[in-house]
């Protein structure tokens, strides 16, 4: 069972900081404002308006597509569903908008409105984190309080440059909208990695309990590799040795592999989807999202993508008849591979057929039963159509082993990097490499891996992969790797400039 955490409703946060068992009431009114956010309660405040902003957060109707992952129409969706491991079709029953398919066809607007969900989601974790590093600061928090502050801005800034490239940046609030300037990919780039290697040493140590859903030391250093590892689309300069360095201090964490072993308990059968279930293990995850259904976040990407009625005899709900995997993606999985256990496709029990191929994803649509469905995050918790409570895994250390492996490929060390490799299939149950891994053996093991948790779009970008054609589009012209900024924010700063080609 999950630990509650409190909720402070006048700030709208969901506190993720700390647990408790006794609740008794603090009186906070008797400290000086310049020295309450000093205090251990008043430094977890401050950092818990910022955190909060990172789980996905269904129920703020006000401001759809808030958070990482978890709720839809957001950064998650904008990110995943412009790759080739996910989309949602239309259907032509007359189901789903057509804007995810945009996404997947590389024909988006700078009008979409997930698009503008995620570039305000994004900014209002910039403004939080302001506030929080300079209450922190005015109040002399405890250093590792401002170091975690500046680190979930760093975080939210490389993001920004990942989608956006040229953004507006600004370290402090006292200024209007209007008046933020567009500062160019390098120079923010820049100050994240400034922000991260001055700040990470700083960070608790501490994995697991508290620190559940935290930056610590070793999610730091993780963001920071990440940084690295995609400094050469940001900057033209790659950065392969020092990501490694980076990824070899977290796993001075001591992390491992969690187990790929048979588990009779599973509904997938392998101890390895322990990873995406109510509580993620920390022998593995380094950062993960609280989830709890209906308190704080939930994540829907099971019930999304299982036709409704096959939902209903598997769950006792329906379903929302929505995501599929593209059959080219999901046909690279070899047979014996326990991560193809997530996919359904075919005849199911209770005369269920997703069909491989799907026909159209717009115009006139999708058969309701066309594609390959996944349930990697098999609802745990669930009691409605809604969502479940299953934690989502923003970085563990699968995806850091296959980092250092990239990083010996690039700087020509394939025999070391063979073993990272060797490591990630043997879990999953396939034999090692025959010989040293080429970047494409690394390419499609991160998509074995990590499909449907976020980085796909960042790899095909990284790989050379992303504009390439595919059953459902030409290829994309170059512009395309880059989302456009939303017109909602030209129109409020008149100082920015649209990225080129739209």
């Amino acid at each position: 069972m999950k630990i509650k955490n409190i909720v402070i409703a006048g700030s709208a946060c969901f506190l993720t900081l700390f647990s408790c068992s006794d609740i008794n009431e603090n009186v906070y009114d008797k400290y000086q404002p310049d020295s309450f956010y000093g205090t251990p309660e008043g430094a977890n405040l401050a950092l818990a308006s910022v955190y909060a902003e990172i789980p996905g957060d269904f129920e703020r109707k006000s401001v759809p597509g808030v958070g990482y992952a978890g709720a839809d129409n957001g950064w998650y969706d904008m990110n995943c569903m412009s790759s080739d491991e996910q989309v949602i079709p239309h259907r032509n029953d007359g189901n789903w908008q057509q804007d995810f398919a945009r996404l997947h066809k590389h024909v988006w607007l700078p009008t979409e409105s997930i698009i503008n969900n995620t570039w305000r989601w994004l900014y209002n974790g910039v403004f939080k984190a302001n506030l929080a590093v300079e209450l922190l600061e005015k109040s002399n928090a405890d250093p590792s309080k401002i170091a975690e502050a500046k680190v979930v801005r760093a975080f939210f800034y490389y993001l920004l440059i990942d989608d956006f490239g040229d953004v507006p940046f600004y370290t402090d609030n006292n200024t209007t909208v209007d008046k933020i300037p567009q500062t160019s990919r390098k120079v923010v780039y820049d100050f994240i990695v400034k922000e991260l290697t001055e700040n990470v040493e700083l960070l608790s140590v501490t994995k697991g309990g508290n620190y559940y859903g935290r930056f610590n030391k070793w999610a730091g250093y993780t963001l920071l590799a990440k940084v690295y590892l995609n400094a050469k689309v940001y900057t033209g300069e790659a950065k392969w040795n020092e990501c490694l360095a980076a990824c070899n201090k977290v796993s001075e964490g001591g992390y491992t592999l969690h187990s790929g072993d048979e588990n009779a308990t599973s509904p997938l059968g392998n101890k390895y989807y322990e990873l995406f279930g109510d509580v993620l293990p920390d022998d593995e995850t380094i950062l993960p999202i609280y989830a709890t259904l209906d308190v704080v976040s939930r994540n829907i990407y099971t019930n999304r993508s299982l036709y409704g009625p096959h939902g209903k005899a598997l769950f006792g709900f329906d379903t929302w008849n929505g995501t599929i995997v593209p059959k080219d993606f999901f046909l690279k999985y070899a047979l014996n591979d326990i991560r193809r256990k997530q996919f359904l496709v075919g005849e199911q029990k209770g005369g269920f057929n997703y069909t491989l191929d799907v026909a159209s994803l717009d115009d006139p649509g999708a058969d309701p039963q066309a594609g390959v469905r996944n349930i990697k995050f098999y609802p745990a918790g669930a009691t409605s159509g809604g969502g479940a409570s299953n934690d989502f895994p923003i970085y563990r250390y699968a995806d850091v082993i296959l980092m250092m492996a990239e990083c010996n490929v690039r700087l020509g060390n394939p025999g070391a990097a063979k073993p990272f490799v060797d490591q990630i299939r043997m879990r999953a149950g396939l034999t090692a490499l025959d010989a040293n891994p080429t970047l494409d053996n690394i390419y499609d093991e991160r998509g074995f891996e990590l499909n449907w948790e976020g980085h796909r779009r960042q790899d095909m970008i990284r790989f050379d992969k992303f504009l390439l054609p595919n059953e459902f589009r030409p290829e994309s012209p170059a512009y395309r790797k880059l989302f456009p900024i939303p017109t909602s924010a030209l129109d409020a700063n008149p100082g920015l400039k649209q990225n080129p080609g739209y």
